[in-house]
């Protein structure tokens, strides 16, 4: 792990498309993370745009949008691009979907959330699914950034890293 005090801790959020989760995480994480960690977001096959729910959502939030955007995480495996420090899916295997798999050592967990981009019904159904989604990945993201990472081991950390995703999904 980085020394906490000389840069933040890399966090990539996974999932299929790349256009609602884990753009929700980025964005949260880039808020809640108080510059201890620069998060960012990629899919495996990613839709090539945000689901304009999920942007509706940050920016009413009042999150940065500008620089958000559905990409593949080829952008991420180049010699060129940021380590990461951390790596989460946020894809459902209970939906089917083929969480991607991330190379190297870093740190992940899987953090499972339905896909709101799929919920049918009403807009105020699917408004509802992503308000849960970001209030889940809020949840989930508040605990993991309130661990004392650095005074954890490996064991520890990935141990409570898995909890987080247990915990939060019971508990949202």
């Amino acid at each position: 792990m980085p020394d906490q005090d000389a840069k933040p801790f890399n966090v990539l959020f996974l999932c299929t498309g790349n256009s609602a989760r884990s753009i929700l995480a980025e964005a949260l994480m880039n808020q809640l993370g108080r510059g201890l960690f620069r998060a960012y977001s990629a899919g495996s096959f990613p839709k090539g745009e945000v689901h304009p729910m999920a942007l509706d959502l940050l920016q009413k939030s009042g999150h940065d949008i500008s620089g958000l955007r559905s990409k593949s995480w080829d952008e991420f495996a180049g010699a060129d691009a940021p380590e990461m420090n951390f790596v989460f899916t946020v894809c459902d295997n209970a939906a089917n979907e083929v969480c991607p798999i991330w190379p190297g050592q870093p740190m992940s967990a899987h953090w499972g959330l339905p896909d709101p981009a799929a919920v049918e019904g009403s807009e105020v159904e699917q408004r509802l699914a992503f308000a849960d989604t970001y209030r889940m990945l809020g949840n989930r993201i508040r605990a993991f950034t309130s661990l004392p990472i650095k005074a954890l081991d490996d064991m520890t950390l990935q141990n409570r890293l898995n909890e987080i995703g247990r915990d939060q999904s019971k508990a949202s």
